[in-house]
């Protein structure tokens, strides 16, 4: 199992790098609100983004973002409402992403982000 943390934290910590790179201000990592973990929290300009990572080494069960389902969707929309009022902070546009962290066989990563992958309904 630890092993499997550390490939999930390697993935988020590379999502993160991903976002600085891309202009974003990360907000929080690995946020709980209303029992819900929001892998990471960013912003650019009025936006805020919501990220959902998912990890993997292989296409074996589908491809990673088919992992973010109706119900995962759900609770990180339920999640992101109570974080940002918990927060305070005001946002003009709310937005869902995942970023996809896949590693070949040979170790070499690569990521895609998939801006606004869902909306706020599921």
């Amino acid at each position: 199992m630890a092993r499997s943390q550390a490939f999930g934290a390697e993935g988020e910590a590379r999502a993160a790098r991903l976002l600085e790179a891309k202009g974003y201000a990360l907000l929080a990592r690995n946020a709980r609100a209303d029992g819900v973990e929001i892998d990471l929290v960013a912003a650019r300009g009025d936006t805020i983004a919501f990220v959902e990572v998912k990890a993997r080494r292989s296409r074996a069960h589908g491809a990673p973002e088919e992992a973010v389902d109706a119900r995962k969707r759900r609770r990180l929309a339920r999640g992101a409402a109570a974080w940002l009022h918990a927060s305070g902070l005001r946002a003009r546009r709310v937005r869902f992403d995942v970023i996809v962290c896949e590693q070949d066989p040979g170790g070499e990563w690569r990521l895609r982000h998939l801006a606004g992958a869902f909306d706020a309904g599921g």
